[in-house]
């Protein structure tokens, strides 16, 4: 038996139950990554239906502030660009989501990732985070107009990063050594607490700040 195959069986048998198993983490995984993958799809349908016409009405139009085409004509929605070319965020969407659809298939399949690669995947995921939640900010606070697909994709790349950060501790075996306290946190459902009380803050966030619009 290989020392890979040791360490995977070693890590299976310290986080025991069904929410620490592989068709729990990446199928999760799979879940919101697939959702966001759809997602980036539409929004990118509509951000070319609007170049086309760009005074049409968009589906996720409700008012004034809850705009999708509102916020696709901001320079934030396309800041990425190569030259004179500039390209809407939803294309990189399509292009980030269908590798983390990948990494949860193969993950569901139960294969070992080198620990180069699982700590490479987990630090896409963050930035992936940290880019949906920076245009969440712009979004927000700055255009204050929200988008509805936005905030979908926003909502499933947090959750994606919830389930890949269980997926390559527990699973893959990163970072166990030197945060040892990662083991605690998992095996007795901490993270339950935390993921519920970080979605519930942003929630909060959209509500506190948009709330009235949203339900107008």
């Amino acid at each position: 038996m290989q020392q890979s195959d040791i360490a995977q069986k070693n890590n299976e048998a310290e986080f025991k139950g069904w929410r620490n198993s592989h068709i729990w983490t990446y199928g999760v995984m799979l879940a919101v990554s697939a959702l966001a993958l759809l997602t980036s799809f539409v929004l990118s349908s509509e951000t070319l239906a609007l170049a086309r016409a760009p005074h049409s009405q968009l589906s996720c139009d409700v008012n004034a502030v809850v705009s999708c085409s509102k916020v696709a004509q901001t320079w934030q929605a396309e800041f990425i660009r190569f030259g004179e070319l500039s390209f809407p965020n939803s294309f990189f969407g399509i292009a980030a989501e269908s590798i983390f659809v990948t990494i949860a298939i193969i993950g569901l399949a139960r294969m070992k990732f080198p620990k180069w690669l699982a700590a490479a995947s987990w630090a896409c995921g963050l930035c992936a985070l940290l880019y949906a939640y920076w245009l969440f900010s712009q979004s927000l606070f700055v255009i204050k107009i929200i988008c509805p697909w936005c905030l979908v994709l926003m909502l499933c790349t947090t959750v994606q990063f919830m389930a890949l950060s269980h997926a390559t501790t527990c699973l893959q075996g990163v970072g166990l050594k030197a945060m040892p306290w990662i083991k605690t946190y998992y095996r007795l459902n901490y993270d339950i607490m935390v993921d519920a009380l970080w979605i519930a803050a942003l929630i909060t966030l959209i509500l506190a700040t948009h709330g009235s619009d949203i339900f107008a």
